[in-house]
């Protein structure tokens, strides 16, 4: 048996999440469409740092739904695959960078 703890979105579902909050539903796509809309960065610019911030958010939902807006806006496969190792290495480095915090606290339990 073949199950995923992420379902794929029916439209069924759709239904029953826009009628029980049909104005946030509204709202919230109004508010994606502004943010994505060709402004001070491009649209394929937007969708990259969306594929990226997906990755870092481990949103399968996300990833599958902003690369395929990246592609439709003209990104290439190497600038989506760079966009993730961007991705990664932030994510790495969040930790890197409070590595810190675990050393104080050793140093300090050893006073």
């Amino acid at each position: 048996m073949d199950q995923s703890v992420y379902i794929p979105m029916t439209k069924e579902l759709a239904k029953q999440r826009a009628e029980l909050a049909p104005d946030a539903l509204s709202a919230f796509k109004a508010f994606s469409a502004a943010v994505f809309a060709e402004g001070a960065l491009s649209k394929k610019n937007k969708q990259l740092i969306a594929v990226a911030v997906a990755h870092v958010t481990q949103c399968p939902y996300c990833i599958k739904g902003h690369t395929e807006g990246a592609v439709r806006a003209g990104a290439s496969e190497q600038e989506i695959m760079e966009a993730i190792w961007v991705a990664a290495e932030m994510r790495a480095g969040g930790a890197y960078a409070h590595s810190h915090l675990a050393l104080e606290t050793i140093n300090q339990m050893k006073k």
